[in-house]
């Protein structure tokens, strides 16, 4: 019989040793080390005993493995035990095996205790094997710091999680990836590929491919771990250099498309290397162009500027974009995820260069609006000069309604947080007094060390609850 360890509270004991004259001060400090040692025991018992519940948490997907493992040990056992038994059974009681055969069969404990010793020493010997071959099968994949069962546990948690798709590009789309890859990992991120500026630009030029710099910030958001491999994948060269200006990231997928032979599997292999849980796809593979027109302060009229990176330079503003050829066809697997998804997310980013080049795409347009997921349009926090300057949140939503059409969001998500400075040039985009009946709702979404920028979780948590307010929780 097992009997039960009851540890008193420390300063109680420690009162009534004190007042027992028999105990003098060194007897006491014993007892007091004595039993300070069993609830130390007594702590790290409960920890690792919660430590092993947790890996029967529903949903870890390891309950049936261990189940069949035990299932098969338990078949071999019990061939190994008629084996033996048949052994022990012929076996001459005069043999000189007979003693031993007795003692590894323990016949000298009652026959219910034998069971149990023997159950238990085999359940702990096969814990413990299960575990070690675990550990170092897995170590070289674990990050420091973590326990294995909190790894798996978000991996599920996340490999379960509703699929999202998210349409920008620019440092909003990657921000706002950083904030939803905590919640799911099924994630499709569709980038526009009208950028013509920087690196991207230069090598869109030279080697006529698609722009991969919007590809490669989203591909660096979405990695489990942004630490050097996604440094290097996002580190620019110097201007002292021939590369300079040209980021790492680019001039690998660069390479990675001229090995594969196309820029997509480029971006799928780039992934890979980073350890991207979801997708990040090219809106289109056509080679596009985005135009604008341009009315000009104090000018009649209005000019047109071609080239994504030529639009915020002319002073001005802008009236409308699109794209030149037009009416280009949708990559497929962006159109397949756009209507397999839970929630569409549109923005933030730059309003005319990031968001709209997307949705000018004819195919991913219709797309968006047959899907049955909850669509969000996610608004800017601040303006921005050359292209919303003085912008309200309406302003944002009437200049997409006139380039796509109105009804194509579900809710429309804003800022209503607006305490902080922020840079000159650049204003708060605020919502007006007159909704005329938007679906609106309103947060505090800065991100308090850059306020004109969105804060990753709280954008992301934002629209997680929206989702599971309309739809209730996608997963057990």
């Amino acid at each position: 019989m097992v009997g039960q360890i009851i540890v008193p509270n420390l300063s109680e004991f420690r009162v009534s040793l004190s007042q027992n004259s028999f105990v003098d001060g060194y007897t006491e400090d014993c007892y007091y080390q004595t039993v300070r040692k069993i609830q130390d025991f007594s702590y790290i018992l409960r920890r690792e005993a919660t430590g092993i519940l947790r890996w029967l948490i529903p949903g870890l997907g390891v309950k049936r493995w261990f189940s069949l493992i035990l299932l098969g040990l338990t078949l071999l056992a019990v061939g190994i035990a008629l084996a033996l038994l048949d052994v022990y059974r012929t076996t001459p009681s005069e043999s000189s095996l007979t003693p031993v055969l007795e003692v590894a069969a323990l016949r000298f404990m009652a026959r219910p205790l034998r069971v149990l010793v023997f159950t238990v020493l085999g359940l702990s010997l096969m814990g413990i094997g299960m575990a070690g071959l675990n550990r170092a099968l897995i170590i070289p994949f674990m990050r420091p710091g973590q326990k294995l069962v909190d790894q798996i546990a978000s991996y599920r948690r996340k490999g379960r999680g509703p699929r999202i798709v998210v349409l920008g590009g620019g440092h909003g789309l990657a921000t706002l990836l950083r904030g939803l890859k905590n919640h799911s990992a099924n994630l499709t991120a569709i980038v526009s590929v009208a950028d013509d500026g920087g690196s991207s630009g230069r090598l869109r030029q030279s080697l006529g491919i698609l722009p991969p710099g919007d590809i490669r910030n989203c591909l660096a958001a979405l990695s489990d771990d942004e630490a050097m491999l996604t440094q290097l994948f996002q580190y620019r060269f110097t201007n002292e250099s021939n590369l300079g200006g040209h980021s790492f990231g680019n001039l690998f997928i660069s390479a990675l498309a001229e090995i594969t032979g196309s820029f997509e599997e480029a971006v799928a292999e780039s992934g890979r290397v980073l350890g991207v849980r979801g997708r990040v796809l090219p809106a289109t593979l056509h080679n596009v162009r985005l135009v604008a027109d341009v009315e000009l302060p104090n000018q009649p009229g209005s000019v047109r500027v071609e080239g994504e990176s030529a639009i915020p330079e002319m002073p001005g503003r802008v009236r409308r974009v699109w794209l030149e050829p037009n009416s280009p066809f949708a990559f497929p697997p962006a159109v397949r995820a756009i209507l397999a998804a839970d929630l569409i997310v549109i923005g933030p980013g730059s309003l005319y260069t990031s968001i709209l080049p997307n949705l000018l795409v004819p195919d991913l347009l219709e797309a968006v609006r047959a899907s049955r997921a909850l669509k969000a349009f996610v608004i800017n926090i601040a303006t921005q000069p050359g292209e919303t300057l003085k912008y309200s949140v309406l302003d944002h939503v009437r200049v997409l309604e006139e380039h796509i059409g109105s009804g194509l969001a579900d809710v429309i998500v804003y800022n209503n947080f607006h305490e902080l400075p922020l840079p000159n040039l650049s204003d708060w985009v605020k919502l007006e007094s007159e909704s005329r009946g938007y679906p609106l709702y309103g947060a505090n979404l800065v991100d308090s060390q850059h306020p004109w920028r969105h804060d990753a979780e709280k954008l992301a948590q934002t629209l997680i609850d929206l989702l599971l307010e309309r739809t209730g929780p996608l997963v057990d």
